[in-house]
């Protein structure tokens, strides 16, 4: 039976995601056509989940044809509503050059071409004289007057010059697309002094495009030896864990009974190709983009084996697309994988199946309990269902790659978010998420847990791409919300009267 603080718990996550997607419209009005288009797509894109889940919900089951209907609605809706996104991007950006160019054309030409000619090659006079001293801005006048050399009129504009720890920022006006104008900022840079610092075209808190130098000595550094040892130990703590973790299931103490490693090493197996299969993905994607990504710290528990593992960045990301294929690529891969072995699992669960688990747990789970109730049908009216152990390892996984997908700091969710929204959202999100678990923590100390983690170890966003303007195109956004909507609904247990209209439980 479930309680009535479980019962508030579940009440309380629903009225929050409500105020989530009401908080995000309040926001997207700010920008006008463009942010009502954006927030219309998002929505598009989850209307077919969220009507087969309420209808799942209310009881009442679609067949595949109207599932089939609701997605390609909704994949037309979609591309539709991103055309027009594009088209009016495209009008914003038009009507702000021409903005920009006529300001330009009210100066008199001489001293446009004087301007023009400061930011090209000259010594920028328009800089005033404190900032080119030593001790206010760091980086050396020589070196100044150089990257000052690198901007044009028909690159960026760069208006304004402010020291920033050992570099500088540069505001001014983008007068091209980001890929192209970064690209060539950035050759010309390394012409004029070599692999000496580091070019970054991000966004300012005003939203306006701004180019940052800082010296390569502020690139991300490899693991230290320590960090390497402290990493092999971890895996090494999450095998045993994962040993433990099949003891328990099968109903002993592994490190009680170690002569029955043969019994528990094929859990322990399953739980390890979910891990690996994650970790190889991450590594796949990021070599294949020319970006070292370091060695996981796993996380071992005697739960589940690990609850994944943390990584970081051991060079620049060029882009904001490169960060999602590597953030996504581990989920991806893992939560494959785990699904994979759920269905199977599911599939081949009968009478002399290995595992004999109360039905009330498919309760736990909205995804598992919809996948449960759909391949094993009447069996999960009784008290106790037959489970073949493939299903439990898969259901494992799921929780492990769902866990690494919350929308926070470093962890893969919250670089997904980064990517596809901006430091900004990613930022809100990440204190949003840690307030979700708070609530939560008050009814599940696993809450608790992930939110001191993610307080202590990984609330900080990842730091900006090289180019961190050009945004991720609409297939990647797609499976970004794809990705966080299946967290939810793998996270998100069934409330006690859907599990009631489903016949999960006895």
């Amino acid at each position: 039976m479930y309680t009535a603080s479980e019962n508030t718990a579940t009440i309380a996550i629903v009225l929050i995601a409500i105020g989530i997607l009401g908080w995000g419209f309040y926001r997207a009005k700010q920008f006008g056509k463009l942010g009502i288009l954006a927030w219309l797509q998002s929505v598009s894109l989850m209307t077919p989940w969220l009507i087969f889940f309420g209808l799942f919900a209310a009881g009442i089951y679609i067949n595949l044809a109207s599932i089939l209907f609701l997605l390609a609605g909704s994949a037309g809706l979609y591309i539709f509503l991103g055309n027009r996104l594009r088209k009016a991007s495209l009008d914003a950006a038009l009507r702000e050059r021409l903005e920009a160019m006529l300001k330009s054309k009210e100066e008199p030409v001489s001293a446009g071409e004087k301007a023009a000619e400061d930011v090209v090659g000259s010594d920028r006079r328009d800089i005033p004289a404190t900032k080119l001293q030593p001790e206010v801005v760091p980086i050396p006048p020589e070196d100044l007057k150089r990257i000052q050399g690198i901007f044009g009129v028909d690159t960026f504009f760069a208006t304004e010059t402010i020291p920033y720890q050992e570099g500088a920022i540069f505001k001014g006006n983008l007068r091209g697309e980001a890929v192209l104008v970064r690209d060539r900022l950035s050759a010309a840079l390394q012409e004029r002094l070599g692999e000496r610092y580091r070019l970054f075209l991000v966004a300012s808190p005003e939203g306006k495009p701004t180019v940052i130098v800082l010296p390569c000595s502020n690139d991300p550094q490899p693991l230290a030896v320590p960090q390497k040892v402290l990493a092999a130990v971890l895996l090494l703590a999450t095998i045993a864990c994962s040993l433990e973790t099949g003891g328990l299931l099968l109903g002993f103490d592994f490190f009680e009974n170690m002569s029955r490693f043969a019994e528990v090493l094929p859990v322990s197996a399953g739980i390890w190709a979910v891990l690996l299969a994650h970790e190889i993905g991450h590594q796949i994607v990021a070599r294949r983009n020319n970006v070292r990504f370091s060695w996981p710290f796993f996380i071992p528990t005697w739960q589940v084996g690990s609850f994944g593992a943390l990584n970081r960045f051991e060079s620049l990301v060029p882009n904001r697309q490169v960060l999602f294929d590597v953030a996504f690529a581990g989920p991806a891969a893992g939560g494959l994988v785990s699904l994979g072995m759920l269905l199977v699992g599911l599939l081949l669960s009968g009478e002399g199946s290995l595992f004999q688990i109360p039905a009330d747990f498919f309760q736990g789970s909205v995804l598992v309990g919809a996948l449960a109730r759909v391949v094993l049908g009447s069996a999960l009216h009784s008290t106790v269902v037959n489970v073949h152990p493939l299903a439990v390892i898969g259901w494992l996984g799921l929780v492990i790659s769902a866990l690494n997908l919350m929308p926070a700091g470093q962890l893969d969710g919250g670089r997904i978010v980064q990517a596809i929204y901006g430091r900004k959202i990613a930022g809100g999100a990440t204190v949003a998420t840690l307030i979700v678990l708070a609530i939560v923590s008050l009814f599940n100390p696993l809450a608790l847990y992930w939110a001191i983690v993610i307080l202590f170890l990984q609330r900080n966003l990842e730091r900006p791409c090289l180019n961190d303007l050009t945004e991720p195109d609409d297939a990647r956004a797609a499976l970004g919300l794809l990705a966080l909507f299946l967290m939810v609904a793998t996270l998100l247990p069934l409330t006690p009267a859907l599990a009631g209209r489903l016949g999960i439980g006895g």
